[in-house]
């Protein structure tokens, strides 16, 4: 009578290459999906911060450079026919209520709506977490990157064009752009739109990985509901927002090139004993 086989841990999935046993050897695909540490977590998070203080920290000396590639960006837009920005700021700051519910949700809910899908992530998605965190912490750091290399400021700061500074003339407590507040953010991180970076990849977790159909909806809707916040309180040019889509996209490709997996994968993975199906 022959003993029962050893059992270990392993990622399973629907296709695994023919004549090849799971095991260590095998490709970045087949590596485990099973949550990090917490600690780990953190500390990453932490990392993050720090390198934001340092971009924060440095780019005020470059005003005049992002205050230029503002005005570039307008010239591109105009000469294309883009620039809404402008209208979309005069139209929502007509209605008072709407746009200091916008200054505040401008303010808040990238933070409170990226770190609550994180944390769903880690508790009810284990096995996605990795793949989908390394995606938003990569087109985090290459955002950073573009603050510390490509200084730009937002429209609001276009003195002469009329813009609107939505948080000056409305006195929204507690905006990041405003007040002592603003000494703890970049006033030059335009480019790209790290709110669009965040809010997008918010959408795309839920949309794929929701199973109520009302939050895959609402996930859908939030990174559009955001790209109008954007533009109406004046902080961004929809050049921004298009490089935010783009790094985040290029953000995925990387972390499919790390992991060897696509962050939302319709296939089925689990961790699972060898020897069971």
């Amino acid at each position: 009578m022959t003993a029962p086989p050893q059992t270990s841990q392993r990622t399973v999935t629907d296709k695994v290459p023919a004549g090849r046993r799971p095991g260590p050897l095998l490709p970045a695909r087949l590596r485990p999906v099973d949550r990090p540490r917490l600690w780990l977590e953190l500390l990453c998070t932490g990392l993050l911060y720090w390198a934001y203080t340092l971009t924060r920290n440095a780019v005020p000396a470059h005003r005049t450079a992002a205050l230029h590639r503002a005005n570039a960006i307008l010239h591109a837009e105009q000469m294309l026919h883009l620039n809404i920005e402008l209208t979309v700021n005069h139209a929502a700051d007509r209605v008072g209520w709407l746009i200091v519910g916008m200054n505040y949700y401008y303010a808040t809910l990238h933070f409170i709506v990226t770190i609550g899908v994180l944390v769903w992530l880690y508790v009810r998605h284990p096995g996605r977490y990795r793949s989908a965190r390394t995606a938003l912490y990569t087109a985090t750091l290459l955002a950073l990157a573009g603050f510390a290399f490509c200084a730009t400021a937002p429209p609001r700061f276009l003195a002469g064009l009329g813009y609107i500074d939505t948080v000056v003339v409305h006195h929204t407590w507690g905006s990041w752009a405003s007040g002592d507040v603003a000494s703890l953010s970049n006033q030059y991180a335009a480019m790209p739109s790290v709110h669009i970076i965040w809010s997008a990849w918010s959408g795309l977790t839920l949309v794929f990985l929701a199973r109520r159909t009302c939050v895959r909806v609402l996930g859908a809707c939030y990174p559009l509901a955001t790209f109008t916040v954007i533009l109406a309180t004046a902080n961004h040019f929809v050049t921004d927002a298009a490089a935010g889509a783009g790094t985040l996209a290029l953000s995925f490709f990387i972390q499919r090139l790390l992991t060897g997996r696509p962050a939302y994968s319709t296939s089925r993975r689990s961790v699972l004993p060898v020897g069971r199906p």
